[in-house]
């Protein structure tokens, strides 16, 4: 489980493709180091520490990627070079700085438009109709593993406001127009609609 805040950056060193997917991520070296089993958020994707490097001055991570996050996620379009957003898993007394955050990713939205609204952004997204019911002004989702508050919703698109502090450090900063990005459904939400569902199926 993670709670949306960023801690640092990653960095794609190398990625090999058998199938599924094999990826190093290179990290500062003054963070804490991750152990092999560990669950590290990567751009919003929950995933394992399978290897680990011995180079203390650029040390790195590897992590397995299986065909269903590939086809669900951008990891596909990740390649030597592409900055990750990158969160430890929570330990029990941790700040939940954000908002419950699975690392289960529901699939891709496209970045539709960019404004700057003061000295913050505003970033407009692609809303697929299945997941509109959970989409609502005021409410929490993660976009590439970031916790984020729901600005304004439309029909077919919804936005967020993002301050600079979170332009500055996060992947963010390298996003354009029509790219596409991990998205995470609040998992309250989730739960709520499908109770709600569950109870009036039988209403007509």
């Amino acid at each position: 489980m993670f709670t949306g805040i960023v801690t640092h950056l990653g960095t794609v060193q190398q990625v090999d493709k058998n199938g599924e997917l094999s990826i190093c991520i290179t990290y500062d070296p003054a963070i804490n180091p991750p152990i092999i089993g560990d669950s590290i958020c990567c751009e919003g994707i929950c995933l394992t520490v399978v290897d680990l490097g011995t180079n203390k001055s650029i040390p790195w991570f590897k992590i397995q990627v299986s065909k269903e996050t590939i086809a669900k996620t951008t990891v596909g379009d990740w390649s030597k070079g592409t900055n990750l957003n990158l969160e430890r898993s929570l330990c029990v007394g941790d700040e939940l700085g954000g908002h419950i955050v699975l690392g289960h990713v529901d699939g891709t939205v496209k970045i539709l438009g960019m404004k700057t609204i003061g000295e913050s952004k505003q970033i407009i997204f692609t809303l697929p109709s299945k997941f509109a019911s959970l989409i609502v002004p005021k409410g929490s989702l993660a976009i590439n593993g970031v916790s984020l508050t729901i600005n304004e919703v439309e029909d077919d698109r919804f936005s967020v406001n993002l301050i600079p502090h979170t332009l500055e450090v996060t992947s963010f900063k390298e996003l354009k127009i029509g790219d596409e990005v991990n998205m995470e459904i609040d998992p309250i939400a989730r739960y709520v609609e499908k109770i709600v569902a569950q109870r009036y199926s039988h209403v007509t």
